[in-house]
């Protein structure tokens, strides 16, 4: 009987209360071999060297476009401090116990380049590194790239010299010479919570941002409307032929196809539309879904979605990626469970509040957020923290008790989702915790790290 490719997933692990418990954050090094005596299990933590980062996305250094390359190697890890501006460069070259390699103080993007709040990392097919980030030097908003070298790792400069309001991901094809970004808002509004102001003040974004990738230019926005509000994890389909792909929007759970049209012009189209719930006793009368992740199967077959608030994840059949198709929905936390406060009044999907869910024996809280899955499509791995200042104000009770790492087992014939109750990594019973576990990434490259040309 053949077991999972996978062995170990990488996930970062923050500290919400590192000023009155001072330690800090660390990347935790997880065994997800069923056959495995340490399955489920910590088996390495990698402290950060400063207090309060606020570990959030990460990626490698080298990926499948470096293929035909005999000098790259996928051995180091980039992982920014969505919160101190801080980089750090993690050698797996012992993937069971990673080890710190070189820090980039915050003054190696603030000072030298006026950047700052770095999050997504791509490698790129030069060999280098590219980082997208959300604000300027001073923690103003610009959407800009820092570029990596891909061998010393001293930031070289930024991609391009055109900027945009807002940043926050981005994805590029080759072969159609085009990178699209997405911008999740102004600093000075996400930083402080969600506050429903903002959004009338223009603090959020609403737009895709096409590039030339040859040139590094910029060519144009694609104006969502409010249905778009906060795009933030965008996904172009793995075949590097696709001129299409999807891109999540959170406030309001809708899901955009981005494609080029007969004129070769990019445009987008609402595919999915997640409706709000009518509720009692939260913070606004219709509750978003809050979609917080997208992940693409490698065989581009489906799509999966998480719904931070809502608390469900969902399975579509995106072989007519005009079509979505829902084939499967699994509620594992979220505002609405039954014996929560909040009330639902009105649901246009006609579910009834799901009951809470416990895994061996353990509440699962806040809401499911990032989303990894395995490259054969059949497990997918999902985290229950957003990032600390929204984790305070709508799930306290994760910051209370830390975060969880769950497995969804994936149908891929029919479609359909189920929890699997062996599988759980309790955060909040780390050292030194409790902990909010974020971004999942494989050893060996996963469904969201890997872009071909």
């Amino acid at each position: 009987m053949k077991g999972p490719k996978e062995k170990l997933v990488y996930v970062p692990c923050i500290n919400p209360s590192y000023q009155t418990n001072p330690t800090p954050d660390y990347l935790a090094t997880i065994n997800v071999n069923p056959y495995s005596k340490d399955y489920c299990k910590v088996i390495n933590r990698l402290p950060m060297t400063e207090l309060g980062d606020e570990l959030h996305h990460f990626g490698w250094n080298s990926c499948s476009n470096c293929f035909g390359d005999a000098t790259k190697v996928r051995n180091k890890l980039i992982i920014p401090g969505f919160g101190s501006d801080r980089i750090y460069i993690v050698d797996t070259t012992n993937p069971k116990a990673p080890k710190m390699q070189k820090v980039l103080e915050p003054s190696e993007l603030n000072r030298k380049f006026n950047v700052g709040i770095p999050h997504t990392t791509h490698c790129i097919p030069s060999g280098d590194v590219m980082i997208s980030c959300l604000g300027d030097g001073k923690s103003g908003p610009k959407g800009s790239f820092a570029v990596l070298d891909g061998d010393t790792f001293e930031v070289k400069g930024t991609w391009s010299e055109d900027t945009v309001s807002f940043g926050y991901d981005f994805w590029y094809q080759p072969r159609h010479d085009v990178m699209i970004s997405t911008g999740w808002g102004d600093p000075k509004a996400f930083k402080h919570g969600f506050n429903k102001d903002d959004i009338t003040n223009g603090l959020y974004g609403q737009s895709l941002h096409v590039w030339n990738w040859s040139n590094r230019t910029y060519l144009q926005s694609i104006d969502l409307g409010s249905d778009g509000m906060m795009p933030l994890e965008i996904r172009f389909l793995h075949n590097p032929d696709a001129s299409e792909g999807f891109v999540g929007c959170t406030l309001n759970a809708n899901v955009f196809r981005f494609y080029k049209n007969y004129r070769g012009v990019w445009a987008a189209e609402k595919v999915i539309d997640v409706p709000s719930k009518k509720v009692e006793n939260w913070l606004l009368p219709d509750m978003p879904g809050l979609t917080a992740d997208i992940v693409i199967s490698l065989d581009d077959r489906f799509l999966y979605m998480s719904n931070w608030c809502h608390g469900d994840v969902r399975q579509y059949d995106i072989t007519d990626p005009r079509h979505p198709r829902l084939v499967g929905q699994l509620f594992l936390c979220g505002s609405i469970l039954s014996d929560g406060r909040v009330r639902v009044i009105e649901d246009k999907e006609l579910v009834s509040q799901p009951a809470p869910v416990f895994v061996q024996g353990k509440r699962v809280e806040g809401g499911p957020q990032m989303l990894q899955l395995s490259l054969d499509g059949k497990r997918l791995y999902v985290t229950n923290s957003l990032y600390t200042p929204w984790d305070k104000q709508f799930y306290p009770n994760v910051v209370k008790r830390g975060g969880m790492l769950l497995q969804i087992d994936c149908n891929t014939k029919t479609g359909g989702l189920s929890l699997n109750e062996k599988f759980c990594v309790d955060f909040g019973s780390e050292p030194n915790g409790p902990f909010l576990g974020h971004e999942v990434h494989y050893p060996g490259g996963d469904c969201t790290s890997d872009i071909w040309q």
